[in-house]
């Protein structure tokens, strides 16, 4: 059984070190889990926003994804011309719009998540149960770190 004992030599800024490029390497492998990798990421970035939190208008978009709106009217022109996004007028604001994901991006975001789920199960499979049961209540951490 893989037990993790807290010690004093392992110091925060060196667990934040090793962390930090776990983390990022992890990431680097993930992302490179593509389907269509004429996607760029900051356009996948904009429809998994729009997946998780429904139709924006693109100053809401740009703001959670923490661009400049001229920029995300960019990626929203580009998201619509491969038939991803659609623009409607916004029911209260003539001056505005807003974006919702078309039925070919929720497929293109299916098969993107699948893919990533895909390799990381098989990557998974490889570990033992003990070092399944870290990553688990790892992963419960990290998600309070992200969200605090």
């Amino acid at each position: 059984m893989l037990t993790i004992v807290p010690t004093k030599t392992m110091a925060t800024p060196a667990l934040a070190h090793d962390l930090r490029l776990a983390v990022m390497r992890l990431s680097r492998r993930l992302r490179s889990q593509r389907v269509d990798t004429s996607v760029t990421l900051t356009h996948l970035a904009a429809l998994s926003t729009l997946h998780a939190k429904g139709p924006l208008t693109p100053g809401e978009l740009a703001a959670h994804e923490k661009v400049q709106p001229p920029s995300m009217t960019r990626v929203v022109c580009a998201l619509e011309e491969r038939g991803f996004v659609l623009r409607t007028p916004h029911p209260t604001d003539g001056r505005q719009v807003i974006v919702s994901l078309t039925p070919a991006a929720e497929e293109f975001l299916v098969a993107e998540i699948r893919m990533r789920e895909a390799w990381l199960s098989q990557r998974l499979a490889e570990l033992t149960a003990d070092e399944r049961d870290v990553l688990r209540a790892a992963s419960e951490v990290i998600g309070r770190l992200v969200d605090s």
